[in-house]
């Protein structure tokens, strides 16, 4: 058993990605515009300082947003990190430095709110108020020197520079940033694995106080407003618009991050490169509120005044996708509904390149003409949605949900077969008892309480079967399969130091001054939707009561007078996921009990 307790504590906290532990917000801005906003908030199992990093600021400068790219699935041992990997995405997707005015001159208090840029700008600077540093990634021309040795190497060029506002700041309180002695220790770390010395970085002091500066255009920029609103350590990151490889443009970038990261005590697991060529996989298209799925060529035939949207894009990315009807609407049209009165293209970009289109051709007719022509009769996909994430599986596939999660099957998209034919069925279903006649598209089943046992495949209510058929013929079929809910491990602090970590049915003992502070469950739910901690006391009258994370629960509130046990439940939806037992130290002390918590140690 000490063995097995072993292996599971180097599992967890060795093995196991930080976000087991830790999390990550994304946030949207401006849904559905041409300058939608997305930010990831990651935050660290360590506390530590929170670093920003703001990528794609500047359109034409992709080797700046797809490194901040990277970032936003980062997982952090101590310390947190606010990404903004396409703060001007309209930008990008035109692949313009500007489309109004440059954002990165809009940080002067000055600005009012008279361009989309601004709108994104004032986002931008409560994100900075939330930060202790801030890099901003750009590319610049040419390459940056202290004295001038070319027309493309000299001071007044960008690339390959680390930049700030000062050599040194003082506040004015006393307190001294000096920006210059942190950039070139930052640089002297990055440079060590740049092969080429011509692509070092150098720092470049950008004086930008001083009335005498050569760069006035600066004190519009985040990274001034960051240094002189909130006296924030706040640099420029600029890789050379000369290089044209991509992905060493990237690698570059990464290196200085990184080595920021180390210098600001931020513990990451480092992310990789992966520039693969951007490719559509397929959009989801409502036709006239029918969904439709189309692969990358597809030609859809429409009739005049039929109304389409968009309602999907899936990539071999996740980030940075829009989907443009030519002729129509804006830059991005994803989720745009539209009447078609002529034929169309829709082009997908990732970013401002081109990974694909698809066709809406106003014939008068419908149907689907694929890029490859397939001429029988067959089930392709099944949309569905497991808690209300959308989902599109294919043909006997297996779909895995946790009990307690809620599946909803939206539609079946056919090939040659007439959708009103088509019935869905997920066998141990029924969606109305009163007339079950074995379509449950659109129910909400959960997997919880709605489902029959004896119509599942194996008996025990783990495994059912969804079937397509068309006019009673079986046409395709899918399994579901059901894992029973469970607690894996829940973390505590403890004031006597640290956190500490309990798998199931273990005891925790505490003494008469402690107090207990619920910090993260883990379960096999994903997001733990639906999961709840409750405290069951008998020195409450109430029985159970909620306890929510991040809540502090006093040696009192546990015993009052007495030295019993209490018992923390984790439940989902009335199934019980695992208990924890609360003991005071002094009755596991006179049974000859052992304590068996483990503290999480500092991990780099």
């Amino acid at each position: 058993m000490k063995i097995n307790l072993i292996i599971l504590f180097f599992i967890l906290f060795f093995l196991l990605p930080a976000t087991a532990l830790s999390g990550t917000k994304h946030l949207v801005y401006f849904e559905n515009t041409d300058y939608e906003l997305h930010v990831y908030k990651i935050y660290g199992i360590e506390e530590g300082q929170t670093l920003m990093i703001i990528g794609g600021i500047q359109g034409d400068e992709p080797g700046a947003y797809l490194a901040a790219d990277l970032y936003a699935d980062m997982a952090l041992r101590k310390g947190n990190m606010i990404v903004v990997p396409r703060a001007n995405f309209l930008s990008i997707i035109r692949n313009k430095r500007l489309i109004n005015d440059d954002m990165n001159r809009r940080f002067d208090p000055a600005n009012s709110n008279v361009f989309y840029e601004d709108r994104v700008v004032e986002i931008l600077k409560e994100l900075i108020s939330e930060s202790d540093f801030l890099l901003n990634l750009h590319e610049g021309s040419g390459f940056y020197s202290h004295k001038w040795e070319s027309h493309l190497v000299n001071p007044m060029r960008y690339g390959q520079s680390i930049i700030a506002d000062a050599n040194v700041f003082e506040t004015s309180d006393g307190e001294v940033i000096p920006l210059g002695d942190i950039a070139v220790r930052v640089a002297k770390r990055a440079n060590r694995s740049i092969a080429n010395r011509d692509h070092h970085f150098k720092f470049s002091n950008h004086n930008t106080f001083a009335n005498n500066t050569k760069h006035p255009e600066q004190r519009g920029s985040a990274t001034f407003f960051a240094l002189s609103r909130h006296h924030m350590p706040s640099f420029g990151i600029e890789t050379s618009k000369e290089i044209k490889d991509i992905k060493g443009k990237v690698r570059y970038q990464t290196l200085v991050v990184n080595s920021f990261l180390n210098e600001f005590d931020i513990i990451p697991e480092s992310p990789k490169i992966a520039l693969d060529p951007p490719e559509l996989k397929y959009v989801i298209v409502s036709l006239n509120d029918s969904s439709i799925l189309l692969n990358n060529g597809d030609t859809l035939d429409v009739k005049k005044g039929d109304r389409v949207s968009v309602t999907g894009v899936e990539a071999n990315y996740k980030r940075g996708l829009s989907l443009d009807l030519i002729g129509l609407g804006t830059a991005n049209d994803i989720g745009r509904e539209f009447t078609i009165h002529s034929s169309v293209k829709a082009i997908v970009r990732k970013d401002n390149f081109k990974c694909g289109e698809v066709r809406f051709s106003a014939t008068g007719a419908r149907g689907i003409q694929p890029s490859v022509k397939q001429v029988e009769k067959r089930f392709k996909y099944l949309i569905v949605e497991v808690n209300g994430i959308r989902r599109v599986l294919q043909n006997n596939e297996h779909l895995s949900v946790v009990r307690g999660d809620t599946i909803k099957l939206v539609e079946a998209l056919s090939d040659g077969i007439d959708g009103r034919d088509v019935k869905v069925n997920f066998v141990g279903f029924v969606s109305d008892v009163l007339n079950n006649n074995g379509e449950d598209r659109g129910a909400l089943i959960n997997t919880a309480e709605d489902l029959w046992v004896k119509y599942s495949t194996d008996k025990r209510g783990m495994k059912y079967k969804i079937t397509v058929t068309e006019n009673d013929r079986l046409i395709g079929s899918l399994v579901v399969e059901i894992e029973e809910p469970e607690m894996e491990y829940i973390v505590f602090n403890q004031n006597i130091g640290g956190k500490r970590w309990y798998s199931k049915d273990e005891v925790i003992t505490i003494s008469t001054h402690d107090r207990l502070e619920v910090v993260d469950v883990k379960t096999n739910v994903q997001d733990n939707r639906g999961v709840m901690i409750f405290l069951s006391s008998s020195s409450h009258k109430e029985g159970k009561i909620r306890i929510e994370p991040g809540e502090s629960i006093p040696y009192e509130y546990l015993f009052g007078k007495s030295s019993g046990v209490s018992r923390i439940f984790v439940t989902r939806k009335g199934l019980n996921l695992g208990k924890i037992d609360i003991r005071h130290i002094d009755s596991v002390a006179s049974k000859g009990g052992k304590q068996k918590n483990r503290v999480i140690e500092k991990y780099r």
